[in-house]
């Protein structure tokens, strides 16, 4: 199977990427990413030699770099590439309305041009809204983004399935919660809270801190979208959950005893505008169709994220401070020296 992953440096694709390739050995992947700010090749150092595998640096909304990199033969899109980070969308939501809706309408256009049998969007639970009056996210649930983010993804959703009712494209969708694992980059809340609490520093909390996310270890959610892009029916939407809901305050507190600091870190800001109370998914759907289900509970997978980010100082001061962005021309000046 040949693979067209975008946004494979991101945390989501990188860890995706690594796993495909543990878990198959007939697998080929192409890792197109445009290496923006939470783009990192350090986080696909120990596979970057493997044969299977090979990265092109490309953005996503050029078309021809696209169609320049998209071979005959590929057979199937997984689209990860996204500006993802809420806050930076409602600081200036153009980067992700470009991104986001017009870069996934060239990925459209391309898996059509190339005659690609598969596109596999992944999307988001917060295109969904906010659960304030409890229940859960289905695939039936009306679309009601409430962030600049949320509705980017939205949209790039209409568009894939526009793609199919319009071109018949080979599309299925995924909309998975919040993810934490290894190499998520600092400015999200779980990598965030166990830097600083390494470090002694504060750890800042949004409104009162109930805010509720249904939390999912990475690598769960990566073998649901590697099922769901074997296994569904065309035009499927599948919501991906892990069925452990924690307000955002009992998360920090069990990161903090995790790493043994005290919860005085703990320090109130105020809160995000437009922020959501709460996401749930009902993930019956994905279960029964694709045969998936989470494997890793969220105490297990929380203490393996910590012991992860203990180990890894040095990739996170690389990503606090921007270094690692210099990892891809170190490499690439490595490469055409070997060559010469």
């Amino acid at each position: 199977m040949k693979l067209f992953i975008t946004g494979g440096a991101g945390f989501i694709g990188s860890n995706h990427i690594r796993l495909l390739l543990a878990s198959d050995p007939d697998v080929e992947i192409v890792n197109f990413d445009a290496l923006t700010y939470a783009g990192n090749l350090e986080n696909l150092r120990d596979i970057a030699e493997d044969p299977r595998y090979r990265f092109v640096r490309g953005n996503i909304t050029n078309a021809s770099e696209v169609l320049g990199s998209l071979e005959e033969g590929v057979d199937a899109i997984v689209n990860f590439a996204a500006e993802s980070h809420v806050d930076r969308s409602i600081e200036s939501a153009a980067e992700f309305v470009l991104t986001n809706v017009a870069g996934t309408q060239v990925l459209l256009d391309a898996a059509r041009m190339r005659k690609v049998p598969r596109f596999v969007h992944v999307s988001t639970d917060e295109v969904m809204g906010s659960l304030d009056d409890g229940g859960f996210f289905t695939e039936d649930s009306p679309l009601a983004p409430n962030s600049p983010y949320a509705a980017s993804k939205a949209a790039a959703e209409h568009l894939v399935r526009a793609a199919m009712k319009t071109h018949g494209l080979d599309v299925v969708i995924t909309r998975c919660s919040n993810n934490y694992g290894p190499y998520q980059f600092p400015e999200k809340l779980i990598p965030l809270v166990i830097a600083n609490a390494m470090e002694g520093k504060i750890v800042p909390v949004y409104g009162d801190g109930l805010q509720v996310r249904d939390w999912i270890y990475v690598d769960d959610h990566c073998r649901a979208v590697d099922a769901v892009m074997r296994k569904a029916a065309t035009g499927s939407v599948y919501c991906i959950g892990a069925r452990s809901e924690r307000a955002n305050l009992e998360v920090i507190r069990t990161i903090l005893d995790a790493v043994g600091a005290p919860h005085s870190l703990i320090t109130y800001v105020s809160d995000r505008p437009g922020h959501d109370r709460r996401y749930a998914i009902d993930p019956v759907r994905v279960e029964s169709e694709v045969g998936w289900s989470p494997q890793v509970t969220f105490e297990e997978g929380i203490a393996k994220t910590v012991a992860w980010y203990r180990d890894s100082a040095e990739w996170i001061a690389h990503a606090r401070s921007g270094e690692y962005r210099e990892f891809y021309e170190k490499n690439l000046a490595w490469r055409e020296t070997m060559k010469s």
